[in-house]
Parts: C-alpha cells; sequence; structure tokens
C-alpha cells in the first residue's frame, strides 16, 4: 500500500528498495502526527505539540559517522575528521538494512537542501518513524505540492533506527551507524533515534558539494535588518553557544538558525525550520521560540511534562541537558519569507568559553578572523554529544568540525576570500563564563550579550575607543553602551588576579598547541595574528 503525492517514476521500488509494507509518501503534519500518535511515537501535548524520547541516544554520535572511501573522494576527505567505510562494508550494510527494513512500514519526504533553487539540493528522506517524518519535514525546505510529481532526488537518506550494524561486517565502529556514500548518493543511519542526525547529515552533503562551486558553507545563524537585506549578519557557533538565541532579534528579520550559503549573489539558508535547544528557555528572554513550544506540530524532544496538565518543565534535565524543540520557520513571526539575504556585513563568531578569560566582544582583523575560525575554540555544552555532562573545553574547526568533510584550511580560505571581497567585519563574542572559570564564576548576562551585539551591527560600537588585548591582541571595546565596563575587561571580573592570569596563559598555550596542525597551510599574517 502507498499514499500521499509522489511523481510515480520515482517510488521507492524504482530506487530498488522493494519488499516494504505500507509506504507514505510526502504525508502532510497532521497525517504525520495522527500516524505517528496510532503507532505510540510519543504523545500529543498543549497546542497540538508532538512530545517525544529519543531513547538511549538524546545526542549526536559523531563517532559513528562514517564516510565511504571511493576514488572519487579520497583525495578531497578530511580523513583524519571521518572515519572511513569501505565500499563493500557500505554494500554490506545496505543489502543488509533493506532485508531488515522488508514488511515494515515507511515514511517519504521528498524536501530541498537549500533556500537558493540555483544551489540547493533535492533529499528523499525515508525513515521508519513517522515522528522523524514529521522533524525533517520541519528542518528542509518544503517543495510546493505541485512539484511534488517532478521531483528527482539528488541524494536518498534511510534512517531506520531498529537496525543494528555489524562493525566486523559493516566495516564500522559500532551497532550505531551513519554512512555516508557520495558515489552512491545515499545516506544510511542506523542504530539511533536521534533525530539531529537527519539534518546534520544534508548539512555535511551541502558542507562537500558546495566548496566545489565556490560556495562557503556555514554552521551559523543569518539575519537582516528590516528592510535592508544587504545588512545581513552572520552567526558562527557549536550548539549552545546562542546561534538561536541572538539570531532571533525582534528588530531583525531571521533568515535562519543554524546552516547557510555564501554564494556571490549572497546568503542562504539550508533549511526550512529551526532546533533550539529548550533547557531554561525563558518567555521573557526568548518569547517566539517558547510560544513555538505550544504550536501544533513542532516536535518536543527529551522533555519532562506534567501528566495531567502537559505543562513542560524546562528546567528538569533528567532526560537530558540537551532538550529541543523542532519547528516550521515560519512560526518564528520575523522570519524571512525567502529565507536569503545579503553579503554579511558583520561576521560574528560565538565562543563559549569555560576559562572565564575571553571578554564579551572582540574585532577581529580578516587575519584574526581565519585563525578564530580555524580555531573553533568553544566549550562542548552538555548532552549535545554522547558522554559530554557539563562544559568541555575543545577546538572544533571551522565551529563545526563533525560535519566538516574537506579539509578545515578551504573552509577557512573561502571565507577569507569572501570576507576581502566584501569587506565584512568580524567580531569574537564570548558567550561563556565571566569572573572566573566554569564552577566559579557565572555565565556571560545574555543582556549585556545582546547589547554588544546591537551596538557591533548598528555600527556604533565601531565609534567607541577600543584597547589591545594582551593576551590575543585583538581589539576590545573600553566601553559600550548599556554594559558596566567592568565586564569589557575580564581580569577585572575575577577576584583572584594571579589565578586569571595563570588561567590566561593556559588558555593561550591551548590556542597555540592547537593550531599547529595548520602551520603548513596557512599564509603568514595569519601566522603572525595567531597570538600576540
Amino acid at each position: 500500500m502507498t499514499s500521499g503525492r509522489v511523481n510515480p517514476q520515482f517510488r521507492l521500488e524504482d530506487q530498488g528498495i522493494e519488499g516494504l509494507g505500507n509506504v507514505y509518501y510526502n504525508l502532510m503534519e497532521p497525517a504525520l502526527v495522527e500516524a505517528a500518535l496510532g503507532r505510540d511515537e510519543g504523545t500529543l501535548g498543549k497546542g497540538g505539540a508532538f512530545l517525544v524520547t529519543t531513547g538511549k541516544f538524546t545526542g549526536r554520535s559523531p563517532k559513528d559517522k562514517h564516510v565511504v572511501k571511493t576514488a572519487s573522494v579520497a583525495d578531497t576527505i578530511w580523513w583524519e575528521n571521518n572515519a572511513e567505510m569501505s565500499p563493500a562494508g557500505f554494500d554490506a550494510l545496505y543489502l543488509d538494512m533493506l532485508d531488515h527494513m522488508k514488511g515494515r512500514d515507511y515514511f517519504v519526504q521528498d524536501l530541498v537542501g537549500g533556500a537558493d533553487p540555483v544551489h540547493a539540493i533535492n533529499v528523499r528522506m525515508v525513515t521508519e518513524m513517522a515522528w522523524h517524518s514529521l522533524f525533517i519535514r520541519h528542518l528542509l525546505r518544503r517543495p510546493d505540492r505541485e512539484d511534488l510529481a517532478d521531483f528527482i532526488a539528488d541524494f536518498t537518506i534511510i534512517n531506520c533506527p531498529s537496525f543494528k550494524a555489524d562493525p566486523a561486517r559493516h566495516d564500522c565502529r559500532s551497532d550505531t551507524v551513519i554512512a555516508l556514500n557520495f558515489d552512491r548518493k545515499l545516506i544510511l543511519i542506523g542504530g539511533t533515534e536521534y533525530a539531529g542526525e537527519n539534518k546534520k547529515s544534508v548539512f555535511t552533503l551541502l558542507n562537500y558539494l558546495l566548496p566545489e562551486k565556490g560556495i562557503m558553507p556555514m554552521h551559523c545563524s543569518a539575519n537582516h535588518a528590516k528592510g535592508n537585506p544587504v545588512d545581513t549578519a552572520v552567526f558562527f557557533g557549536l550548539s549552545g553557544t546562542g546561534k538561536t538565541t541572538l539570531s532571533a532579534d525582534p528588530d531583525r528579520v531571521l533568515i535562519g538558525d543554524d546552516e547557510h550559503g555564501w554564494a556571490n549573489n549572497g546568503t542562504f539558508n539550508f533549511e526550512g525550520g529551526c532546533y533550539a535547544k529548550t533547557i531554561n528557555l525563558n518567555p521573557e528572554a526568548e518569547p517566539e521560540i517558547y510560544a513555538t513550544t505550544e504550536k501544533f506540530g513542532t516536535v518536543i524532544e527529551n522533555m519532562t511534562f506534567d501528566p495531567e496538565t502537559f505543562d513542560l518543565n524546562f528546567e528538569d534535565d533528567s532526560l537530558t541537558a540537551n532538550m529541543r524543540c523542532a519547528y516550521p520557520l515560519h512560526y518564528i513571526s520575523n522570519a524571512s519569507q525567502s529565507a536569503r539575504g545579503g553579503h554579511p556585513k558583520n561576521i560574528i563568531m560565538l565562543t563559549c568559553d569555560a576559562f572565564g578569560v575571553l571578554p564579551p566582544i572582540a574585532r577581529l582583523t580578516p587575519a584574526q578572523a581565519m585563525y578564530h575560525f580555524l580555531s573553533g575554540f568553544t566549550s562542548k555544552v552538555a548532552g549535545t554529544e554522547r558522554g559530554v555532562t557539563e562544559p568541555e573545553p575543545t577546538f572544533s574547526t571551522c565551529f563545526g568540525a563533525p560535519f566538516m568533510p574537506r579539509r578545515p584550511e578551504v573552509y577557512g580560505n573561502l571565507l577569507r576570500e569572501k570576507i576581502a571581497q566584501h569587506g565584512a567585519t568580524c567580531w569574537l563574542v564570548n558567550t561563556g563564563w565571566t569572573g572566573g572559570a566554569y564552577g566559579t564564576g557565572s555565565r556571560m548576562p545574555i543582556k549585556a550579550t545582546r547589547a554588544l551585539l546591537t551596538a557591533a551591527l548598528d555600527g556604533s560600537l565601531a565609534r567607541e575607543e577600543f584597547r589591545k588585548d594582551p593576551n590575543f591582541g585583538f581589539d576590545v571595546p573600553v566601553a559600550a553602551p548599556g554594559v558596566a565596563e567592568l565586564l569589557l575587561t575580564p581580569r577585572r571580573t575575577w577576584d583572584d588576579k594571579e589565578a586569571y592570569d595563570a588561567q590566561a596563559e593556559k588558555l593561550v598555550q591551548m590556542f597555540s598547541d592547537n593550531f599547529e596542525q595548520y602551520l603548513p597551510f596557512i599564509d603568514d599574517d595569519v601566522k603572525a595574528a595567531a597570538i600576540c
């Protein structure tokens, strides 16, 4: 049995996927919620939100992600960062997964990655779980219904949580697997119910494909000034650094919250929705995101709730600190209808400094911007990846190493070229700790961060007096409207100044040690900008 809209020449059988049970093509949100409830996959919450838990895995499994090593990609994949899988291992994995799928029901969504039609890719998502189909329908871009009759997928992703891989037979690390085969245009996901693997697989695809076209793929959020798409800002950062929160500015138009491309004609969102962290979500600080948690079809992941009132508990992280909600972009009232903007006028690099050393904002030269982009210093936030239970200082190159299939300097050089071509101003913003390290200090006040970003984006911050940071050599404002001057000089916020000096020296050395891997690939001016 089949149901839903589909190109009659592009059914799963035409792709060699046969023997399944019922196949449901391109069901819309009400039908998907109904199917998920009928299959006991979750609970209907307030406003029609769909409440789910993801079982054993409440975050991504980056160590279980593999790229199939074929001749076409052997010389272009960053193998130190991407585990390889043999073609024979993938072939066995594919056949075994198809055999496992026989007789079972599946849900198919034909979707698009990329708001710029010139650079977009068509993606067919095949999911075992109805709510995964709802999730990815939110997160990718939805073609008009009439266009589905002509839809042909560039890549197919099959997600089968009930399938367990065999490391010996399938050439993988564990029974959880995410395997990308660029030659066969297939991605296979098994052994995990965490829905974030779906969207990050598409991001990884675009991260590989777009640089060949001179397009910079970016793990960033983006917005632009109201009525002025030319005034675009992008916010780089790992999960938990504030990309979603800080780009959802009611005074600006939201382009997207996580993944974008920078092409010759400007910025475009990869996605059709948002995937926001909900731990400690505050209706006053983030009213738009908070409101989505009671809208129809919003997927609420791994949150506890009152069994009678269905009120969500935003403070209870007993399931995970990585609790999230997934919703379509149009649920945000100031979201861009086109999901496109101009060339970034301001580039914000968000870091969550658990050492409490970095200032709340600093202005970077182009060379310093490439240095900090390649360094990607931040702290992994609890729950985002398996095993992370408290902030861990880390270097994640390009602010997204788990999703970077190519060497980091490929992305770094692209970013530098585009900054030079379009004259973007770059800022490093610390949303981490101040007054001490994690466990002693406190998180940077979000009101101060917002005030500094507002001043940076409207140009007023550039007119303030700046000082040279003695540790990193970048420029730090001496004063800023609405921000205590004390906060702008991290050393002054510490009670123990010698402890700050020791912590700063430690962090500087960590930067230096980490950056040695890039020295053979970068220009002298970036080397000079490394550490003052």
